[in-house]
C-alpha cells in the first residue's frame, strides 16, 4: 500500500523538478533551430539570432528583406561576421553594424541613432544579435514604442521569453527591460529623432 501511495507523488516531485527545465530546453533548442527568427512588423520589421549564411539567403528570399542591422558590432576577421558580410553582399541587400551590449543599459544619445538609422533604412528590415533574445527584444520594443507608436505594454512585450529573453532583476541581461523603462517614455514623446551615428562595437 505505501509503495503504491508513493508512486503519484514521486511524478508531481518529477514533474516539479524535472519538466520546467526539460521543456525549456527544448524550446531553446527550437528558437535556436529557426535563428529564432520573428515578425515584429510583417512586410516591414524582423528580428532574428545570429542567422547561418543559408538561413539569411532563405530569409531574405521569403520576406524580401533589404537591410540587415547588425547588434554585435563590427567584428571583422570573426567567421560569422565574414560570412555575413559576404552573404548579404551577394544577395544585395545593405548590412550595417551598430554595436551595443545585452549586458549594459542602452544610452539616450544610442537609442536616438539607433531608431533614426532604423527610420532610415530600406524596408523591410531585419536586425538580429547573437541569440535574438535581448538586445533584438529591446530594439524591437523600441521600435515599436516610438516609431509606430504601439501601446508601450505591448512593445515591452518584446521583451518576454518567447524570444528567450530570461525576465529576472537578477540576471545581467536585464539591463535591456531596465533600458526600455527608462528611455521609451521621453522618446516617444519626442517628435525629433537625431541623425544617425556610428556605434562602437561592444
Amino acid at each position: 500500500m505505501i509503495k503504491i501511495a508513493l508512486k503519484p507523488r514521486l511524478r508531481r516531485i518529477w514533474v516539479i523538478l524535472f519538466a520546467p527545465p526539460a521543456v525549456g530546453a527544448a524550446f531553446w533548442g527550437f528558437l535556436q533551430l529557426t535563428g529564432n527568427f520573428n515578425a515584429v512588423v510583417p512586410g516591414e520589421f524582423y528580428r532574428s539570432a545570429q542567422l547561418t549564411p543559408a538561413q539569411l539567403s532563405d530569409y531574405v528570399g521569403a520576406y524580401k528583406i533589404r537591410t540587415v542591422i547588425n547588434l554585435r558590432g563590427n567584428n571583422k576577421g570573426q567567421p560569422w561576421y565574414d560570412a555575413e558580410v559576404k552573404e548579404s553582399d551577394h544577395l544585395g541587400i545593405v548590412h550595417v553594424d551598430f554595436g551595443m551590449s545585452a549586458r549594459h543599459e542602452l544610452t539616450r544619445a544610442q537609442a536616438i541613432a539607433l531608431i533614426a538609422l532604423m527610420e532610415k533604412a530600406a524596408k523591410p528590415l531585419l536586425i538580429h544579435c547573437k541569440e535574438g533574445a535581448d538586445r533584438a527584444g529591446l530594439v524591437s520594443a523600441l521600435y515599436l514604442a516610438v516609431v509606430k507608436r504601439a501601446d508601450p505594454k505591448a512593445a515591452e512585450a518584446q521583451l518576454s521569453f518567447r524570444y528567450g529573453h530570461i525576465s529576472l532583476p537578477l540576471v545581467p541581461e536585464y539591463a535591456m527591460e531596465r533600458s526600455f523603462e527608462a528611455l521609451e517614455p521621453s522618446l516617444a514623446a519626442s517628435s525629433a529623432i537625431a541623425p544617425p551615428s556610428q556605434s562602437a562595437p561592444d
